[in-house]
């Protein structure tokens, strides 16, 4: 798929038709927009922290993503560099070439898509399709998509393709349906009703050869969900239930159980109020077009984490990963703003934010059969992950703002880190944030992080800080330090500097740096990768038009 032999012809067409339609008319002969992004490192091995050495010393990702529009028409094509792989990313994505190229056009209400795209039926659960680059994740689909509005309120998709397999497309082919209807929009008597309901629902199949020499594996495995949608006023509620056919993988230990989820969100929104009420619940819900594949390749659906998105370093050394092979989870949280001229709000109000989430596993019972375990639906197992945390910001007068959190972290590492084998222990933490800035004149300010990460398990306590300078517009410079103070290896209490610089201008922004990394997870959304321990220079380069 990325071969860059194979696809002059796709950059020859597309050159072709920017071409072509400014010979036609070179008045409106479209538009063409681009986002560049270049990250490169240079290693320094660094036995201490477990940094190994880099024979090629220095290590580089790159895309460039290119879009033309004009009118109904629209095309793209991305490239991609890897020279080779920055630690932590696949080794498999070594190489250059095209990773992605489309063509897209519309006519009266039928869209039709040839090459690369990405989707989502629902909340993804039972597919989704995504290009995430922090983390080395792209299954985009290479094949054909066609999406059909045939009567107003009524929506449907349909696709066909294979998925991105780092350099090439895995051997499965993927097949699905898509339909909602907005039920306000079809009939006009409920056109002004102050309920609005969307229903919908969606069938997904997969197909690969059974090559087994042992097992008799299924060849078409299909799933299909339901969903809705209903808002009225400040509420809306959601909710999605998948199941999918018996679907024996590597990942399931070849189990020919069938597989289902459920997840069921609610939200309330008014001035200076938002409450979120989610839960989920998944079994056997792994749903890949290569029953072999693992980590995160060849993903058809998306299990989402319900997990709050951590920002700071400390809170982000014990991220959580969605356990596909199942798990019950479920999210609080209320935002509130204080008004100006309370207590707590003062001249200029102030915000606060109490998030609860949690993941369980499934309460399961062992099984004679190729079906190999059973679930009580209703039954809540072994805590996985809890997290905990309280959030207020506010501006004090025109020259201060703080942000002040507490958060407390449970985490078994064994099942998020390990996959179930007994090789850590879980972990058990409480962690302080103080995040202050100080506007300085106009184009100056400064700001401050002091983080503290307390336990008693693992590698122990760490302390963080970090000093940022800005220089409005254009420049920053920024200096942190991340200490393991309480391992209790005396040798091991390493601190991790780092040291950045950068420059932006407009759409671009050039950033240099210095640091250690330590090896750990970086997680988005409940997807995850291993960052494995690094010492070195940075160069990053990020641009648009």
């Amino acid at each position: 798929m990325i071969i860059f032999n194979k696809y002059l012809k796709s950059v020859a067409l597309f050159i072709l038709l920017i071409v072509s339609s400014s010979k036609i008319n070179a008045q409106n002969f479209g538009e063409v927009h681009g986002i560049f992004q270049a990250d490169a490192q240079y290693y320094l091995e660094d036995s201490a922290i477990g940094a190994p050495a880099v024979p090629e010393k220095t290590l580089f990702n790159a895309y460039g993503d290119l879009t033309f529009t004009k009118g109904n028409f629209k095309a793209g094509l991305r490239y991609e560099a890897y020279n080779n792989v920055l630690l932590g990313y696949d080794i498999r994505y070594k190489g250059n070439g095209i990773a992605h190229r489309y063509a897209s056009y519309t006519i009266d209400e039928l869209e039709v898509t040839i090459g690369n795209f990405y989707e989502q039926f629902g909340s993804g659960l039972i597919l989704r399709t995504y290009w995430e680059p922090t983390l080395g994740y792209d299954n985009a689909f290479d094949g054909v998509r066609l999406k059909y509005n045939p009567f107003k309120g009524i929506y449907v998709k349909g696709l066909i393709g294979k998925q991105r397999f780092f350099q090439t497309t895995g051997d499965g082919i993927v097949r699905g349906f898509d339909g909602e209807i907005n039920l306000n929009e079809t009939f006009s008597k409920l056109s002004e009703a102050k309920t609005k309901i969307t229903l919908g629902g969606s069938f997904v199949s997969k197909y690969q050869k059974d090559e087994d020499p042992i097992l008799r594996l299924p060849e078409n495995v299909g799933s299909w969900a339901g969903k809705f949608n209903i808002g009225r006023g400040k509420v809306n509620v959601t909710g999605e239930y998948v199941y999918k056919y018996n679907d024996p993988s590597s990942i399931n230990e070849f189990s020919y159980k069938f597989g289902d989820a459920a997840l069921l969100e609610a939200t309330y929104s008014q001035k200076g109020l938002g409450i979120l009420l989610a839960a989920k619940r998944i079994d056997n819900m792994n749903f890949r077009s290569d029953r072999n594949a693992n980590l995160t390749t060849l993903l058809i659906n998306y299990l989402p984490s319900l997990t709050k998105y951590q920002a700071y370093r400390l809170a982000t050394i014990y991220p959580y990963a969605t356990q596909p092979n199942g798990e019950i989870g479920y999210q609080a949280e209320v935002s509130y703003q204080f008004k100006k001229g309370t207590m707590l709000g003062g001249e200029y109000g102030a915000n606060l934010i109490l998030n609860y989430s949690a993941a369980n596993a499934l309460k399961t019972e062992e099984v004679e059969g190729k079906d190999l375990y059973k679930s009580e639906y209703g039954g809540i197992g072994d805590d996985y992950f809890r997290d905990a945390s309280l959030e207020f910001t506010k501006k004090i007068n025109k020259k201060w703002k703080f942000t002040a959190m507490g958060i407390y972290q449970f985490y078994d590492k064994d099942v998020v880190e390990n996959q179930g084998a007994q090789q850590y222990d879980t972990v058990q933490a409480v962690i302080l944030i103080a995040d202050i800035t100080h506007k300085i004149t106009d184009k100056h300010a400064l700001r401050f992080e002091a983080q503290h990460l307390q336990t008693e398990d693992d590698f122990g306590s760490w302390a963080y800080g970090l000093l940022e300078f800005t220089y409005s517009p254009h420049w920053f410079v920024a200096i942190g330090d991340m200490y393991n103070y309480g391992n209790d290896d005396s040798e091991r209490r390493f601190h991790y500097v780092n040291l950045n610089a950068g420059y932006t201008k407009n759409t671009t922004r050039i950033a240099l740096g210095y640091g250690k990394q330590r090896q750990g997870l970086f997680c988005v959304g409940g997807v995850c990768r291993v960052v494995p321990a690094s010492n070195g220079f940075t160069l990053s380069v990020g641009t648009s038009f």
